[in-house]
């Protein structure tokens, strides 16, 4: 458990540095969020589309995925089968989301 937190303060530390200093992380809004853009295609972390690319800290990992940046950049611009959710969340809701993401993929979602 303590890993776990000495890895989401690394974590959160980093995502300082990459937005602007008056933004917070909200991890109950990025779980929110989650649960209404995200979720019917990635339960549970996982993924109906393409089974291969999960959200799990293994496939993040494998696919150079493993960071809030590039969450946050396949957020806003989409990818293959998943769309782009610029102009559809503000930048704050797409950090809050991509910090959800990696925080539930290091705890084994």
């Amino acid at each position: 458990m303590k890993k776990i937190a000495l890895a989401l303060a690394a974590v959160l530390s980093a995502f300082a540095l990459w937005m602007p200093p008056t933004q917070a992380v909200d991890l109950g809004q990025g779980e929110q969020i989650f649960g209404n853009n995200c979720a019917a295609c990635h339960i549970g972390g996982g993924n109906v589309v393409n089974g291969a690319k999960t959200l799990k800290q293994t496939d993040l990992e494998k696919y150079d995925m493993a960071s809030i940046e590039a969450i946050a950049t396949q957020v806003t611009n989409g990818k293959n089968a998943m769309p782009a959710f610029k102009g559809r969340l503000s930048n704050d809701d797409i950090a809050d989301v991509a910090a959800y993401v990696l925080s539930q993929a290091e705890q084994g979602w």
